[in-house]
């Protein structure tokens, strides 16, 4: 691998022309295809194998034309004060109001409040329920737009109006916040490499591979039906991931520079090395994000490759495009003090010969670890565990407008039907029943609904509604609690257990679905996927790591390491979100369950970054041991080389992340706040303190893999031995040996 990598690395500089005329080339093709693709259509949103996704597939069979999973808006209304919706003037405007939804190229129906009964006991606030024929992320602009357009119209009229449903979901805007996580990142490089040219080579391919891969998401978004979604997860982790891969890459070029070598034989060396770690990390992470196809929902699957893709992206640029534009570069991004040997020596050297070179602090803090091994693995330990205790109270649910900020119209009208008709009233439960073949389907459907009046929290039971063939009907059911509630979910189990019992009696289906079931399938969902993702994505990089450092413990205490940040960052989104510890201060309005698919996204991501670290901080440990240093001192030296990088990747990563944390919608600030701190946990506390400590008492150990293994296993050298055998001779640039090792 090194060998290879070596080869493309020195190959890459020598034809920087050709290189970066493909990339620009590239782009450039994925910039055409975006721009002449036809715009995204809709976009279908589906939960296979849930009980509330089965009742919508039979709805759409039975009631034709219902649109049972299309978008929904409550336009609420409340009365001046003293005044009340039933009078004249107001039920003018409601009417007019009603009439204008009406006129909608999507909407289904409009439910009159005053006809369906929509008016609050104290006459104060009405509702009118607009029923559209797509759902919330098929509905297009024109139909939003209209909407806010006739609430606009009622607020003239001088009532108060706010709109509530899955009818304005919107894809939350991140723009400025990827500009914050560019912004920190710069200053970042800065500061690491001492120089603006250095510094740049990053964030100038990062922003190449992101661009080459949003652009062909955006090419292909109408021929796969990929959501802005999509996009946006693969965007955050390209950009992420892509600076990360090419500062290594660059920072290896600048270590070899230091040591004298020529600037093409630092490029191979440094993509051969570095970039082989690269590569490793690359497919944790592609591991990681592809595993999310097992949870079987397939917004999420698209979601994972597509980002997966971006990542594989920032591989190649960083393999290829990276050591060409260190050519271009030329002197402009060489180590302050170092210089080529025909310059007259390096400067770093002869302050190491003559002793007058400062450990850095990487150098300085593995000293401290080496010493103390016991107390520093203790003390990490010891921490996570701590902020993993609030994760054992974790409840998990997805967001409704009731964790909306008080700002948005839709929490506004979450308040106001909780005041005129109680909490219930925002998180309606539709049972279905399935009555075909029953020789008496009425019968069926008054037990039903009776069974349902006899349950804990129920507020009120509405007259089954059948088919025209009279064999399927709809009830619904208000609870007295909040759709997010816990209570709740233990309604709609009670009544699945109650049609349980109806189908042993009778044979009929009763299903239970709506928004409110359907988040909560969701989240049963995602949560019994959760150990087999785990299982699946640990397994994989536990044996991809195991050829990586021919090891077995150390890939071990990779993955026990991740495992102890990923509970401890859980504990912080659970004590911030849902308990509500400085709630104040990150700007959480409404403390709640955690978004359910928090838990499998945090693995997902965070495992694959974790791993990046991992590679990259421990390759230069098994790099130092197996060139014959002793184990502690291995531990010493990867830190000196590896500790400065890892902590400069890590700060640019917690930016990128932290910025959502300014989001006004909570699934983004809880997705930002619960990265960042995943982020800090695993790369400062686990690959920074626990890992140096372990692999310090483990000595000698934590390098043992079985004869056996070790013969099966491929070598893939990640290490660079075979160009540290082969290639001293290489050091002084001997052009015919050059050009052979570029012919590949």
């Amino acid at each position: 691998m090194a060998t290879f990598l070596y080869k493309v690395g020195r190959l890459a500089f020598r034809r920087r022309h050709f290189v970066a005329l493909i990339w620009v080339a590239l782009l450039t093709l994925a910039g055409v295809g975006a721009a002449s693709a036809p715009a995204a259509g809709s976009t279908s949103f589906s939960i296979p194998g849930t009980e509330a996704q089965k009742a919508f597939d039979l709805l759409d069979q039975r009631f034709p034309g219902m649109s049972a999973d299309g978008a929904t808006a409550r336009v609420v209304f409340k009365a001046p004060h003293g005044e009340k919706m039933t009078d004249a003037g107001n039920k003018a405007t409601v009417e007019d109001t009603v009439k204008e939804l009406s006129d909608g190229s999507e909407v289904a129906s409009v439910a009159d409040p005053y006809a369906a009964k929509a008016v609050s006991k104290d006459g104060t606030i009405a509702y009118a329920s607009v029923k559209y024929e797509v759902s919330g992320m098929e509905l297009k602009d024109a139909s939003r737009e209209a909407l806010e357009d006739a609430a606009q119209d009622a607020r003239d009229a001088g009532l108060t109006v706010e709109v509530g449903g899955d009818a304005l979901q919107t894809t939350p805007e991140t723009g400025a916040t990827e500009v914050i996580g560019i912004a920190v990142a710069a200053v970042v490089l800065v500061i690491t490499f001492g120089s603006l040219i250095a510094a740049g080579l990053p964030l100038l391919t990062a922003l190449i591979g992101v661009g080459i891969g949003i652009s062909t998401i955006t090419a292909l978004a109408n021929a796969l039906e990929l959501g802005s979604t999509t996009s946006t997860l693969a965007m955050m982790i390209g950009l992420a991931v892509g600076i990360d891969y090419a500062l290594f890459i660059v920072s290896r070029y600048r270590a070899e520079l230091a040591e004298g070598r020529e600037r093409e034989e630092a490029a191979g060396r440094a993509v051969g090395t570095a970039g082989s770690a690269v590569v490793f990390a690359g497919l944790t992470v592609v591991i990681a994000l592809v595993g999310l196809s097992v949870v079987n929902i397939p917004m999420l699957t698209k979601m994972g490759i597509a980002a997966a893709g971006t990542v594989v992206i920032a591989v190649l640029i960083a393999l290829t495009m990276i050591p060409a534009l260190l050519g271009y570069a030329g002197k402009k991004v060489r180590p302050a003090g170092a210089k080529s040997r025909w310059m007259g020596g390096n400067r770093a050297e002869k302050k190491a010969a003559s002793g007058k070179a400062k450990p850095n602090m990487g150098t300085r803090w593995a000293s401290f670890v080496v010493r103390r091994p016991i107390a520093v693995l203790l003390l990490g330990v010891i921490g996570l565990g701590a902020a993993a205790i609030p994760a054992s109270s974790l409840e998990l649910g997805l967001g409704d407008d009731g964790s909306q900020p008080t700002s948005t119209t839709q929490r506004r009208a979450y308040d106001l039907l909780s005041d005129g008709f109680g909490p219930g009233f925002n998180g309606p439960l539709m049972v279905v029943v399935d009555a075909k073949g029953q020789g008496d389907p009425d019968a069926v459907f008054q037990q039903v609904g009776d069974d349902i009046k006899g349950l804990k929290n129920v507020v009120t039971v509405t007259p089954a509604a059948p088919n025209k063939a009279g064999d399927t009907a709809t009830i619904t059911v208000i609870p007295k609690s909040k759709p997010s509630s816990v209570t709740t979910e233990d309604l709609v189990h009670s009544i699945r257990d109650k049609g349980a019992e109806v189908k042993a009696d009778t044979d009929a289906d009763v299903l239970v679905t709506g928004s409110t079931a359907m988040n909560i399938d969701v989240s049963q969902k995602l949560n019994d996927a959760l150990l087999p993702y785990l299982a699946l994505v640990v397994g994989l990089a536990f044996l991809l790591l195991i050829v990586v450092f021919r090891s077995i413990l150390v890939p071990l205490k990779a993955a026990l390491g991740f495992l102890l940040s990923v509970m401890a960052a859980l504990g912080a989104v659970v004590a911030v979100f849902q308990w509500g510890w400085f709630a104040g201060l990150m700007g959480v309005e409404e403390t709640g369950p955690v978004m359910s698919m928090m838990p499998i996204f945090m693995v997902g991501v965070v495992f694959g970054l974790a791993m990046d670290y991992e590679v990259f901080l421990v390759t230069r440990m098994r790099e130092a041991y197996v060139h014959g240093e002793k184990p502690s001192q291995a531990v010493v030296t990867g830190f000196k080389h590896g500790a400065r990088v890892v902590t400069a990747a890590a700060v640019i990563m917690m930016a990128v992340f932290a910025g959502f944390i300014g989001s006004s919608e909570s699934m983004v600030k809880m997705i930002g706040f619960g990265l960042a701190i995943a982020v800090f946990f695993d790369a400062f506390v686990v690959r920074m303190a626990i890992v140096p400590a372990v692999l310090a008492l483990l000595g000698k150990k934590a390098w043992w893999l079985p004869k056996w293994l070790d013969r099966a296993l491929p070598n893939v050298d990640v290490e660079g031995e075979g160009l540290r055998t082969q290639g001293e001779s290489r050091k002084d640039g001997d052009p015919d040996e050059d050009r052979a090792l570029v012919r590949v």
